[in-house]
């Protein structure tokens, strides 16, 4: 039976991707920080793991544990993300970092520590998953679509550096999901810069993102996962949910100057 590590999986994407996984025949090992919260998964049969992507430590022992009890890894859904929030000038430094430790930094060390057994094995599927906000951008977003960025970067080196070891890199790219993300984002744009020059700004971004939230249910990404995972020669990335794919092909055929124009007159309808 196949083996798959999905991260993030308290809940969200996560939760409803080690459950699709489980049902599709996978042995599924689901890693989050607060294993009480993946109480729902392990009934289900899914493994659960305390693992933290911010912890070399918690990621190499869930690594080692699931080779010695499954002896291989076929599938790393690397899912656990947030969203960090705030003018650029407002946002200590030490926050922007901790974002790149747990969007990047953790997805790199998990690719390190899985690829070797999957090199072994001659076959493997590595699912980052980024966001449409890894092609677009929106102000007082800047830490956090750098980090998705820099993961659609990434994942396209590796793509064709593991390709002659039998290892697909595979990027999805949701839109808007009805999961923590949002509330974690307004929370903490908010708290950073809701009341400072950028008040205004703020508070109109936290009202989109208040209606972002009426997105799609967490399955929809949890099955283009799977698909992605159980096909031959999968996409090298697949967009999905509410919105991703019409505000992708706009961002894709706007000049700059356009997509700003559209993005910031959507805005003053929130402000």
């Amino acid at each position: 039976m196949k083996v798959a590590l999905v991260t993030g999986a308290s809940a969200g994407i996560g939760e409803a991707t080690a459950l699709a996984l489980k049902d599709a025949g996978y042995t599924v090992y689901g890693a989050a920080r607060r294993v009480e919260r993946m109480a729902g998964l392990a009934e289900r049969g899914v493994k659960v793991l305390a693992m933290d992507v911010t912890d070399d430590a918690s990621m190499v022992a869930g690594i080692e544990r699931i080779i010695e009890e499954s002896g291989r890894i076929d599938v790393l859904v690397n899912n656990a993300g947030y969203g960090s929030y705030g003018a650029f000038e407002d946002v200590p430094l030490s926050e922007g970092k901790y974002q790149f430790e747990v969007n990047l930094f953790g997805l790199a060390r998990l690719v390190q520590l899985t690829t070797p057994q999957m090199r072994a094995q001659g076959s493997g599927k590595i699912v980052n998953i980024s966001s449409i906000g890894g092609k677009i951008y929106e102000p007082l977003g800047g830490w956090y679509h750098s980090t998705k960025f820099a993961v659609e970067g990434l994942s396209d080196s590796l793509r064709l550096e593991l390709k002659p070891f039998g290892i697909d890199v595979v990027v999805v790219e949701p839109g808007a999901i009805k999961t923590e993300w949002g509330g974690i984002a307004i929370e903490n744009l908010m708290k950073t810069s809701g009341d400072t020059a950028y008040a205004p700004q703020a508070k109109a971004l936290a009202k989109f993102f208040d209606q972002a939230a009426r997105g799609s249910h967490p399955k929809v990404i949890a099955d283009v996962i799977v698909k992605a995972v159980r096909a031959r020669r999968p996409k090298t990335r697949y967009a999905a949910g509410f919105g991703a794919k019409p505000i992708l092909f706009v961002r894709r055929v706007l000049p700059d100057r356009a997509f700003d124009a559209l993005f910031l007159g959507a805005l003053r309808r929130f402000a």
